[in-house]
């Protein structure tokens, strides 16, 4: 007998469309387009889901809605609107609502060009959104320096200039207007500015640059000079401005640039705006994971999201995965050339946002920052829980003498001293770095065995498949094997290799993991060697004062205790040994240290 889902989701259309997933209580849990309705929804109930987020989803599905759509790009802005107006609990959540600014060029007599962040469906144009004032404000100086327009509001009819209703004011005599309220200026060369100006606002600098070398040339022909000087200063002006935003090949124009990187709970999505090899926009929005969506899916949401929002028209797009937003637009993604150059520059200023943001959390909240370490390790190294306890452990010894291990302890991502331990080999005749490994690793979990201690989610042995074999033999016998995950990390090649695997692991060397498992071998390392040198020093010590006449154990011990080593013991005064063991003995040690100098 089949469920009253199951026939929901055998009589779904072939077609694309939109589907929505409902709970028990009616509540919207999610939102996806497809392009075949009827193979979408039955894939997420006829396989087994690799995430527990959708499996987790999928059980509390209890009714499925649908609308079908002509083509999957239809669905596909569909889906976003769907998105954005009822904020499903298991979709992904775009975090970015700010109002930006726009520059407009007002539709009206002798036009206005200014700032604002309303736009008004008056048939005015607007350029933008930009990302931030301080860009809006660098064009409007720029257009400022070019071109002399009006800021005044007054209604600039031909019938009330011709009354004269207005009269010029202050920005007339100083020379920023040319006085087109009182009629000083014509309509028509007041207009050929602004689309001068409107085609700077789309990066395209060329015809300006024409005009104005033009207009110089005929001044300086009759003998205009200075008027030629103040047209060469404004081409300067343009020219300078356009060597600082052209940054790749001048051809390149109406290109769209999407990228994503991601980690285990967000994604950041770069988009680059390019006209005439100039940047002309760039923005990042963060994406808050909901089902473990893949990169590509994000971006494809990403990318149809900012193409409403930012109104882009362009039908050539970058991007670095594949993804579809409909039959008319052409995306590529580049692996050389001009192109190549463009998609880089998207992808590192995703990552640049991407590394501030997570400098902000690991500030203001650093409990979500341990979280998302201690996730995104999970990832990284198949782990079946996170490694909140993690112990790493180091054989130190130099030609064999004083062999001594360490293991150091980091609970959630961060190193906690007191759980150090410093183990000083027993069983072991001679360097034999495997036999080592095993005794103390044998050692430390036998006693957390019998003191009821709890025992670690990760072990790190510093070593390869040598030293990690005979650690597991220690495992095993304590019956621990298959209850702790352990691996080795070998120092050439930061190789990581499993038990029973032949073929090592190798993680990003940028990745956040692989630098939390650098943090602790090295720790590990640096606490293992203190403690043989300490061990090296104090053995110096003892054989050097024993070899004095006249000082036994007891005195020997209380130099050890005060100096550590001989060389500290050979620097200090007769006066500061005398504090510790008296003059009569302190001037046995001097003599003997001087006669040995001498």
């Amino acid at each position: 007998m089949q469920t009253p889902l199951e026939l929901q989701v055998q009589t779904l259309p072939d077609s694309p469309g939109v589907y929505q997933y409902f709970d028990k209580d009616d509540k919207l849990l999610y939102v996806g387009k497809a392009k075949n309705l009827k193979k979408r929804v039955a894939s997420y109930f006829n396989k087994v889901n690799d995430s527990g987020r959708i499996r987790v989803m999928v059980r509390k599905i209890a009714r499925i809605k649908h609308i079908v759509v002509p083509t999957e790009s239809e669905a596909l802005l569909l889906e976003n609107n769907l998105i954005k107006n009822l904020q499903p609990r298991y979709n992904v959540l775009l975090k970015d609502d700010k109002s930006y600014p726009w520059i407009c060029i007002k539709r009206e007599p002798f036009s206005r060009v200014f700032a604002t962040r309303n736009v008004i469906k008056d048939g005015s144009e607007y350029f933008g959104p930009y990302t931030s004032f301080k860009t809006v404000n660098t064009l409007l100086d720029l257009i400022k320096e070019l071109y002399p327009l009006r800021t005044c509001n007054y209604d600039l009819s031909p019938g009330n200039i011709r009354s004269g209703k207005y009269k010029v004011c202050l920005e007339y005599h100083i020379g920023n207007c040319k006085g087109p309220c009182e009629g000083h200026e014509p309509l028509s060369e007041y207009q050929r500015h602004v689309d001068a100006i409107r085609e700077i606002l789309k990066g395209n600098f060329k015809d300006s640059l024409k005009d104005f070398r033009t207009h110089m040339q005929q001044l300086a022909a009759d003998m205009k000079f200075e008027e030629a000087q103040q047209i060469k200063e404004k081409i300067e002006v343009l020219e300078n401005y356009q060597s600082r935003s052209t940054v790749f090949n001048p051809r390149i124009n109406n290109l769209d640039v999407f990228s994503v990187i991601s980690d285990e709970s967000m994604a950041y999505v770069n988009f680059i705006q390019v006209s005439h090899g100039a940047i002309v926009r760039s923005h990042t929005m963060e994406i808050k994971k909901k089902l473990d969506e893949p990169d590509d899916e994000l971006l494809q949401i990403a990318a149809v999201e900012l193409r409403e929002r930012f109104n882009l028209q362009a039908k050539q797009i970058l991007a670095n995965h594949p993804i579809d937003l409909g039959e008319k637009i052409q995306v590529t993604v580049p692996k050389l050339g001009d192109k190549k150059q463009i998609l880089d520059l998207s992808v590192r200023n995703a990552r640049f946002y991407r590394m501030d943001q997570l400098k902000q959390i690991k500030i203001v909240d650093p409990e979500r920052h341990t979280k998302r370490i201690m996730a995104q390790m999970k990832k990284d190294l198949r782990l079946p829980e996170e490694p909140r306890h993690i112990e790493c452990f180091d054989n130190s010894n130099i030609q064999g003498t004083n062999p001594v291990a360490a293991c150091v302890v980091f609970k959630d991502g961060k190193p906690s001293k007191k759980d150090y331990r410093h183990f000083n080999i027993k069983t072991v005749e001679g360097p034999n770095d495997f036999a080592s490994m095993e005794e103390v690793v044998f050692r430390r979990y036998r006693r957390l065995l019998q003191e009821g201690e709890p025992l670690p989610q990760l072990i790190i042995i510093d070593g390869g498949k040598g030293q990690l074999s005979s650690a597991l033999k220690s495992l095993e016998v304590l019956g621990l094997r298959g209850k702790i995950t352990i691996l080795g990390i070998a120092k050439r090649l930061e190789e990581i290799f499993y038990p029973g695997d032949s073929v090592p692991l190798y993680l990003d060397k940028k990745s956040e993991t692989l630098k939390v498992i650098q943090h602790l071998r090295n720790e590990a390392h640096r606490f293992g060697i203190t403690h043989h040198r300490d061990k090296r020093s104090k053995s110096a010590l003892k054989t050097s004062v024993e070899e004095i006449p006249g000082i036994g154990e007891k005195t020997m011990v209380s130099l050890l205790k005060q100096f550590k080593s001989v060389k500290r013991l050979k620097e200090a005064t007769e006066e500061d040994i005398a504090k510790v063991i008296g003059p009569a003995k302190a001037k046995k040690i001097t003599d003997y240290y001087k006669k040995q100098s001498n």
